[in-house]
């Protein structure tokens, strides 16, 4: 299974960064995002129906396991992501990386005739193993797929096959001679001023990281529900979703001086890395806000994680200067925080911010995470997310 997500992780990866350099070099094609959400909608109609759900369903047969999760969930997540990204829309990635483990783990239970508890248990290996082979974190991986199916709790007993699942796919994507973004080169070092302050300013970052995740999720379902709603067809809502965000980016390109809203489309790995570097304009996650709340509120596939590991960055770099504490610092703990908050995963999150940025992140990291979890409640972006303890 670990072979199997982390080549999917690796030829997803290369065609992410075929599709990105594609419209970065042609512009204009951000002017076909409508028609490009409504083929995939379309196909999601036809054939795609019951893997809709995408995570969801995935969270939803672990914690209850019935059908076999359709193999077609893998082809048709890692076209339609790649589609979106051609063409402009800012999703992310994790969703598909998470998906297409998922289902390619799925299938093994006809191949050795699982039972119903060791499905369930390989599910969870798969989703660490989609995680930990997309970011290349193999620790905040297998966490990941431990921590997310119910907010503050874990399943202890798939620690081993979650932790192996993640740390054999993180390889086998490395072996494919696929790499991973550096955001920031060097230790990052700690907090300016005395302990105390810092730390104060650590938990204030925090409380504004949890809420703008809390936000992000109510935004993105609310959204999603008013589509749904007011477009019974389903191919029509990101058709419509892509009009809306083709004319945005030629209104903020033609009107707004300093602005390049292309900057807000696809990943938006460039940007991420700027805030690591450099102050950068204090509406930069706003605007990506923006952007990822009506591509994913209106249809478009992908992931949720990117997005947000950007909205957090760029909100660390505009909050460093009022908190008076160094812009590499907060950006690497916004980059997590807010995902912290949306995701309700505060310890993959601590871990995945040591794997990217070192160990001596992790105190600061885990206060940020801890108090953006406190703050942003317990409805986060993963609907099928269980609230009551483990029977």
């Amino acid at each position: 299974m670990a072979v199997l997500a982390g080549s999917a992780s690796a030829f997803f990866l290369v065609a992410l960064d075929v599709a990105t350099a594609w419209r970065e070099a042609y512009r204009w094609m951000v002017w076909l995002l409508p028609l490009a959400g409504f083929a995939v909608g379309w196909i999601y109609l036809r054939v795609g129906r019951s893997v809709e759900a995408g995570n969801n369903l995935l969270i939803d047969e672990i914690h209850d396991p019935r059908n076999v999760v359709p193999l077609r969930l893998a082809p048709l997540i890692l076209i339609s992501t790649v589609v979106s990204h051609l063409f402009g829309a800012s999703v992310g990635r994790e969703g598909t990386a998470v998906q297409m483990g998922g289902a390619l783990a799925d299938q093994l239970t006809h191949v050795f005739r699982l039972r119903r508890e060791d499905r369930s248990l390989v599910l969870m290996a798969g989703i660490s193993a989609g995680f930990a082979s997309v970011f290349g974190t193999p620790l905040a991986g297998a966490v990941f797929g431990l921590e997310v199916l119910f907010v503050g709790r874990m399943r202890v007993s798939a620690i081993f096959p979650c932790m192996l699942a993640a740390l054999l796919a993180d390889h086998v994507t490395r072996w494919w001679g696929v790499g991973h973004t550096q955001f920031a080169s060097g230790a990052l070092g700690g907090p300016d001023g005395p302990l105390l302050l810092a730390l104060a300013a650590i938990v204030a970052a925090g409380i504004v990281f949890g809420l703008v995740g809390r936000a992000f999720a109510a935004a993105t379902h609310g959204l999603a529900a008013w589509m749904k709603q007011r477009f019974a067809y389903a191919p029509m809502r990101p058709l419509v979703g892509g009009v809306v965000i083709a004319l945005a980016v030629a209104v903020l390109g033609a009107t707004t001086a300093g602005i390049d809203p292309h900057r807000y489309l696809g990943l938006g790995i460039g940007p991420m890395v700027e805030a690591f570097r450099a102050p950068l304009d204090w509406w930069d996650w706003l605007a990506k806000f923006v952007f990822t709340v009506g591509a994913l509120g209106s249809g478009f596939k992908g992931g949720e994680v990117t997005p947000l590991f950007y909205i957090g960055a760029t909100l660390g770099n505009a909050l460093a200067p009022l908190l008076q504490q160094p812009v590499t610092l907060l950006a690497a703990i916004g980059f997590v925080a807010v995902f912290a908050g949306a995701a309700n995963t505060p310890l993959a999150c601590t871990v995945m911010a040591m794997e990217l940025f070192g160990p001596e992140i992790g105190p600061y990291a885990a206060l940020a995470c801890a108090t953006a979890f406190m703050f942003s409640g317990q409805s986060g972006i993963y609907r099928a997310q269980r609230r009551e303890p483990a029977a």
